[in-house]
């Protein structure tokens, strides 16, 4: 389905929840409960969906406050597709938003959590890898009732 980049195109805030769920599922993700899907995508500050034709291949989309950070969520190129520029087409234009939301003469975080041994495709993309010498560690906690 991916062999070159030929054909895909970025399209705004239009992925369906169906696709958003397949996606998930093609990358092996936590499956989520299509209520869960429906609001993380009406919640979302923007949503980037690269296509072959029809068919969404990769998509991110991102949360936040809009004004003091934006968080990049739910990068997801289909295995297939991946290595080909791809993601990094998807999340340059998310990086292009925030900097069209970023107020003239401030400072916005763009912020990720990435799955582990993904570090070295953030860091050429000009992310840094916490811990540092100013920075402690990413933290978590997982709610579940």
């Amino acid at each position: 389905m991916c062999d070159t980049m030929e054909d895909i195109k970025i399209k705004y805030n239009d992925l369906k929840v169906d696709h958003y769920l397949q996606l998930r599922k093609g990358v092996n993700w936590k499956k989520l409960s299509r209520t869960q899907a429906e609001l993380a995508l009406k919640n979302s500050i923007c949503i980037v969906t690269a296509y072959r034709g029809e068919v969404p291949v990769a998509m991110g989309r991102l949360v936040g406050d809009g004004a003091v950070i934006c968080y990049v969520q739910d990068l997801i190129v289909l295995p297939e597709c991946q290595g080909q520029g791809i993601g990094s087409q998807v999340l340059q234009a998310l990086k292009d938003y925030v900097e069209e939301l970023r107020l003239n003469h401030t400072e916005m975080m763009f912020c990720l959590m990435c799955a582990k041994g993904r570090e070295s495709f953030y860091e050429k993309h000009g992310f840094l890898a916490r811990p540092t010498e100013n920075l402690g560690p990413g933290m978590i906690m997982y709610l579940h009732g």
